[in-house]
């Protein structure tokens, strides 16, 4: 039986450390060497990592790069991005440029509007939870006026509150639907303080309301949060041209555009392929996400939620022609900050805002539809033409040679070689080990 450990959040990181290399590494000191080896320099600067999150031991880094020659609504834009994957940043490069060339990309933000809810339990009579909420609704926005004070004097707040019946649904369920408005600010925190405090009153209330206690039916706070799910919180981004213009590979661009557009209705009609399409676009959008310091896991969930809003999971982005102009297109749900959290308190984060030029969480959104829409129009590109693995498996072989320690006469002859040759990890394992004999 496994031996409960207690206590372990606050014993030193040198402890936790120690705890963890003799209890499941055969205390490798290799392995406190690399541990170590991430470490700030700086203590301070190592100190604020630390307190990120709990029980830390190390740093754990992903690459900082940036793609240029975004032109996004006539303004120049140089876009960082934190990822691992070698061929994203290619490619957003190289969709960059391909569409500054043409006008560059165009964006929108359609609405702002976040939410939550307190989620209830009644058993009882519709009408009278109804009559209930009607009286009690301007208590429940006195309720928060101390916590969106602030909020309120930058254009935000609670914006409205409605209950909603779902018993057909689930037996008994009810909610509070609230809708906010948070400008720069992701506003997770303010909005789950305002949900708490509305239940709290509401809880309050309710035990105080004739009806209810006359007929033993109160109802009951199960959960109050923020919803991740915001399809009312829109950005839309496009690039625009005409057909002929969109000759790549030696493919005739008319050619090209119809596969296009074929490969997109592909995505809508088989689930399978539309997960791949849109994971590649969120290899874009989470990049942007992640180098200015959002959350990208609530912004991916809300996304997929919304590709599956018909009831089937289909594409995120749209083409089509129309008088010979070719139009491509992403809609996506989109809730993030560019103040608060960790945009405020990690210097990438801030630095990752500073290279766009600290833009508005409204032009954040627009850049970052944009950076997935680039990444996909670079992706079907390779796939309808010359397919995908050309490019990353070129991107690919540069992380084998560095695997493999190639001295820098091995990487030309190897590189040469593989621009005529399939890249394998194991026939460049072999070239390079030929080339050694």
């Amino acid at each position: 039986m496994m031996e409960l450990i207690t206590g372990f959040s606050k014993k030193s990181k040198k402890e936790k450390i120690e705890w963890l290399v003799a209890t499941h590494l055969d205390n490798n000191p290799d392995v406190i060497k690399t541990l170590h080896q991430y470490w700030n320099d700086d203590k301070e600067l190592q100190k604020l990592h630390d307190g990120f999150i709990e029980n830390t031991i190390s740093n754990y880094y992903l690459p900082l790069a940036i793609a240029p020659n975004f032109l996004i609504n006539n303004k120049p834009y140089t876009i960082p991005m934190v990822i691992e994957e070698s061929s994203v940043v290619a490619a957003a490069s190289y969709s960059a440029k391909f569409w500054l060339e043409k006008g560059g990309f165009t964006s929108e933000v359609i609405s702002t509007i976040k939410n939550g809810q307190v989620h209830l339990n009644y058993y009882g009579n519709d009408s009278t939870i109804q009559s209930f909420f009607k009286e009690v609704k301007p208590k429940l926005f006195a309720s928060i006026s101390g916590i969106e004070a602030n909020m309120k004097k930058r254009g935000g707040g609670l914006l409205d509150i409605i209950l909603k019946n779902s018993t057909e649904a689930l037996e008994g369920y009810y909610q509070l639907h609230c809708t906010f408005e948070t400008n720069d600010a992701m506003g997770a925190n303010f909005i789950n303080t305002c949900l708490e405090t509305i239940a709290k009153t509401f809880k309050f209330e309710a035990g105080i309301y004739s009806s209810f206690t006359e007929n033993n039916s109160v109802p009951e706070i199960v959960i109050s949060i923020l919803s991740n799910y915001v399809p009312e919180c829109l950005v839309k981004a496009q690039v625009q041209c005409p057909v002929e213009q969109l000759t790549a590979e030696g493919i005739d661009g008319k050619v090209f555009a119809e596969k296009f557009i074929r490969a997109i209705a592909i995505a809508n009609t088989e689930t399978r392929r539309a997960v791949t399409h849109n994971k590649g676009i969120m290899n874009g959008i989470d990049a942007v996400v992640i180098a200015t310091g959002n959350d990208f896991r609530s912004i991916e969930a809300g996304v997929h939620a919304y590709a599956s809003r018909s009831g089937h999971y289909k594409s995120l982005t749209n083409a089509s022609i129309e008088n010979g102009i070719f139009t491509y297109s992403i809609e996506i749900p989109m809730a993030l900050g560019t103040v608060g959290g960790m945009t405020g308190l990690h210097p990438l984060a801030k630095l990752g805002l500073s290279i766009l030029q600290n833009p508005s969480a409204n032009e954040l959104m627009q850049i970052i539809a944009v950076a997935g829409l680039a990444q996909n129009f670079a992706a079907l590109r390779a796939l309808t033409t010359t397919g995908i693995q050309k490019g990353h498996m070129k991107m690919h072989l540069k992380n084998i040679l560095t695997q493999l320690n190639a001295t820098p006469t091995e990487i030309e002859k190897t590189v040469h070689y593989f621009e005529e040759h399939t890249v394998s990890h194991s026939d460049v394992v072999n070239f390079v080990n030929e080339l050694r004999k």
